[in-house]
């Protein structure tokens, strides 16, 4: 996910990734617990958008389920249903295209990168 990124993932590090052309996602490490959680803060650069930089909170956790890896994500804190829903087309996105590449697959060229957000 992305074209550019920067990060410092320690907690109280900051990171921005340009999500897709122009949209750029900002915000700061709250808790790292490799390979097990992590937490960080979220949300969008520049005055146009309803979810400002760092203004919600995204949690992962990791635990082993056999072969495989179970993930548990959730995005808290979005201001309304419209934001919660815009996101969780964005995250259902991302995490269709990382259940292929995870075990090898190729999820081939991100249609988002050109303009096809449907």
């Amino acid at each position: 996910m992305g074209l550019q990124s920067w990060s410092d993932p320690k907690p109280g590090g900051l990171y921005r990734v340009e999500v897709i052309p122009g949209r750029i996602a900002r915000g700061e490490y709250v808790e790292l617990d490799p390979p097990n959680r992590l937490v960080f803060t979220w949300g969008w650069e520049g005055d146009d958008n309803p979810v400002p930089a760092g203004s919600s909170t995204i949690e992962f956790e990791l635990t082993a389920d056999g072969d495989g890896t179970h993930v548990r994500f959730v995005h808290s804190g979005l201001p309304s249903a419209e934001a919660a829903g815009l996101h969780a087309h964005g995250w259902d996105h991302y995490f269709e295209r990382l259940a292929i590449a995870a075990p090898g697959g190729d999820a081939g060229p991100d249609p988002w990168l050109t303009g096809n957000m449907s």
